[in-house]
């Protein structure tokens, strides 16, 4: 990168020039030459490693209703699995909260026990306009309170009139359909502009059924009783059905510009074929604030945003199915056991209800041409209530309360410093302070008395009697340094010291009954957890070097990027009881703090291979290890993704755009023992991509799983798609530890996006 002119440095230059002109020059024939505005640009900042945006963001979603799905192919990211549009991504083996991601510039919160409403989850994939991933080194301006790396999800900025345009008018249409699951979609966007005030809305509808695997996967394990499940290559409790909107409106005068944004989701069903419970509603407004101004100092920016979310679980109909009048619950067709009572419940209800409140204010001040400095404050104030209506049975006569005003605030500051001392050294510094409160109230079982199954009223009183505020003093630190050889190499150095505080079901989650413990459950793993008040926050400490040799052009490039992580006080987890604990079985565990460190390298490369009347070929690779270890334990992390290849044909011919691509997985069997993680074989997948761009109109097409191939989701969990749920180990043989989550089998989808 080049050194770049500030505005102020060539006006001088142009000034001194013209001072020095010759006065018998000046006296001579004056010719009025036009006014001519010379600009130059502030000093670029680091680039994210990854961003998928344009031709690239186009072409992945239209294969899928899950925005973390867009990002599959970036460098270090992979996916826990979830329900149809809530995959959790994780970075470098480093997922969920441990991430932070920002939508729209939105800190959002998964509010459930299960965190089946993670914060990608509430922007549909036709409204995303970029994602941006930074991995492990995070500059402080865009870390906090995570320790694995940052995503960004942008909507679509707001478009303006040109001054002698009057009027700006745009809509978008578009639909897709997948064969597997008859899952399809609806999108629609229009705005309205003038030059300086702008309207947009953009809505999104998906609905899917039931995914089939690329064969019978179920085993005896599994199955149960055969007149009561599903084909054995239908892999249950995978349909959903989500609608989202957002309408933005937009204001400009100069370089100042005013934003406000209202977002709406209502997700009638998802379910969730590694969890216990399905989500049965989720409801969420947001209402976001931005302002943007650029001054002769600098830029100026500030934000203030306000998110409800209500959310609703109970079982879904593949794993209700299980349950009829013999056993005290609820018949799949509705019939009800028995009035209910202290002997027959209806379902198992589950209410989460929260508020953030959240505001930002930063400022770019250019000090020179080469020096920047980022200076900001972030406040965060999240409210949750998590409780569990009586539904009868061993949940009656009163309400289980999991967390009751649950209380987490956040207040950072911090200050970063980027320089370019010589056209070929860019650096940057930063220092980060947080500080997160944490409490909550008194808590109860289903049942008061003594005699309550689960020790429910011993736990919640001795839950009760603890100081349970605490608060957390969190030091960031990060530094970045690049360096340029020449034109075609380029060498990145990162150090990074980030922090996260545990969240509130990691410190507040309080009963080990198994059937409650159960419900409380981030990872998809089936074992039931219980938090610990007094965890420590995450320490991590990363270094991290990339190593990019390209083409000047980008034509060709090869990045490597190995790294390595160090965390102190990892949140992990420890059997609640020794004595009860067994192998190949759920059982009931508690958060626990650790010493892990995780370290791999990521391999990123294209180059094109010939040119003729067919057209442009070329490949694309990508290649990603990560090894983690509970240092401890000596055993495994759990989820770690393990060594995986994608290797790419691609073929442009004018508006074509097509691709051959094969994924490689190696056999996951580095485990998490605690946990009782189960393994995965390696496999290899075939997937067909295509594409073709007129003026107006764009269609994508494409079949994923070409070969029809039987796997297990290295990332999946356990399968508790039907059964009887709600026991940890039930002995009817409806439900049983061993069985993965498989993915999907042979699909075929299209999609077609039209604008106006």
């Amino acid at each position: 990168m080049g050194h770049h002119l500030h505005p102020l440095t060539v006006a001088m230059a142009l000034s001194g020039t013209m001072a020095l002109t010759s006065p018998a020059a000046a006296t001579e024939d004056v010719i009025e030459l036009e006014e001519i505005l010379v600009t130059g640009e502030r000093l670029a900042a680091f680039q994210p490693p990854s961003e998928v945006s344009g031709t690239r963001l186009e072409a992945t979603r239209a294969g899928t209703h899950d925005t973390a799905r867009l990002l599959l192919r970036v460098p270090g990211v992979s996916l826990y699995g979830a329900g149809g549009v809530s995959s959790l991504p994780a970075i470098h083996g480093l997922a969920d909260d441990r991430v932070r991601i920002k939508v729209d510039g939105m800190d959002l919160i998964a509010s459930c026990p299960n965190h089946m409403n993670p914060p990608l989850s509430y922007i549909d994939p036709t409204a995303v306009a970029s994602l941006q991933v930074y991995a492990g080194i995070v500059p402080v301006s865009l870390a906090g309170d995570s320790i694995g790396g940052t995503i960004l999800a942008e909507s679509a900025a707001p478009e303006f009139a040109a001054p002698d345009e009057g009027y700006l008018v745009k809509a978008e249409a578009g639909s897709s359909y997948r064969s597997n699951g008859n899952a399809y979609s609806v999108n629609v966007a229009a705005s309205a502009a003038t030059d300086s005030f702008s309207i947009s809305y953009a809505g999104s509808t998906a609905k899917s059924d039931n995914y089939k695997a690329g064969g019978d996967f179920k085993t005896n394990k599994a199955t149960g009783r055969q007149d009561q499940t599903l084909p054995l290559d239908e892999v249950g409790s995978t349909a959903y059905e989500t609608r989202n909107q957002i309408l933005n409106l937009a204001w400009q005068n100069g370089a100042h510009l005013l934003e406000a944004k209202i977002g709406y989701q209502d997700i009638p069903e998802e379910l969730f074929p590694n969890q216990r419970m399905d989500m049965l509603g989720n409801e969420a407004t947001r209402v976001n604030l931005k302002y943007t101004g650029d001054f002769d100092w600098g830029r100026l920016k500030a934000q203030t945003d306000y998110e409800t979310v209500t959310h609703f679980m109970d079982f879904g109909p593949d794993k209700r199915f299980w349950y009829g009048p013999a056993s005290g619950m609820l018949a799949v067709d509705g019939t009800p056991c028995a009035p209910i009572g202290s002997t027959c419940a209806a379902g198992m209800p589950m209410d989460t209800e929260s508020t953030t409140l959240g505001a930002r204010l930063a400022a770019d001040i250019d000090l020179s041409d080469t020096q920047l400095l980022r200076l900001g404050a972030e406040y965060q104030a999240y409210r949750l209530d998590d409780y569990w209506s009586p539904s009868g049975a061993n949940m009656y006569p009163g309400t289980f309360w999991n967390i009751n005003d649950g209380q987490r605030d956040r207040l950072a500051l911090y200050a970063e410093w980027e320089a370019r001392p010589t056209p070929q050294w860019q650096t940057l510094l930063g220092v980060r302070y947080e500080r997160v409160e944490m409490d909550t109230g008194d808590v109860q079982g289903y049942n008061t008395t003594p005699s309550a199954p689960g020790n429910q009223s011993a736990e919640a009183a001795a839950f009760n009697a603890r100081d349970r505020q605490q608060t957390d003093h969190n030091l960031n630190l990060s530094a970045l340094a690049r360096y340029d050889l020449d034109e075609t190499k380029t060498l990145e150095l990162g150090v990074a010291h980030l922090v996260r505080s545990p969240n509130l079901y990691e410190r507040y989650v309080w009963s080990s009954w198994p059937m409650a413990a159960s419900m409380n459950n981030a990872v998809g793993d089936g074992n039931g957890y219980v938090g610990d008040i007094d965890l420590e926050p995450e320490q991590a400490s990363t270094l991290s070097l990339t190593f990019d040799w390209h083409a000047p052009d980008r034509r060709w490039e090869l990045k490597a990027t190995p790294y390595y992580t160090h965390v102190s006080d990892f949140i992990d987890a420890v059997a609640f009881d020794d004595a009860s604990w067994k192998p190949d079985q759920f059982n009931v565990l508690q958060y626990a703090n650790q010493d892990a460190r995780l370290y791999g390298i990521d391999l990123t490369g294209k180059a094109p291979l010939w040119q003729n009347a067919l057209g442009r070929f070329g490949l694309e690779g990508l290649l990603s290890y990560t090894k983690g270890e509970n240092r401890e334990t000596g055993a495994g992390l759990y989820n770690i993704m393990p060594l995986n290849l994608t290797l790419a044909l691609t073929q442009q011919l004018g508006g074509w755009d097509n691709a051959v691509e094969v994924i490689m997985v190696d056999t996951k069997d580095d485990l998490s023992e605690v946990r009782n993680e189960i393994e995965t074989a390696g496999y290899t997948l075939v997937n067909l991509r295509g594409s073709h761009t007129w003026a107006r109109v764009r269609i994508d097409f494409g079949i994923e799983n070409l070969l029809d191939r039987l796997y297990d989701l290295p990332l999946g969990g356990a399968y508790l798609g039907q059964g009887r749920t709600m026991a940890l180990n039930p002995t009817d043989g409806t439900l049983a530890w061993g069985t993965a989550v498989p993915g999907m089998g042979r699909s075929y989808y299209v999609g077609l996006n039209l604008s106006f």
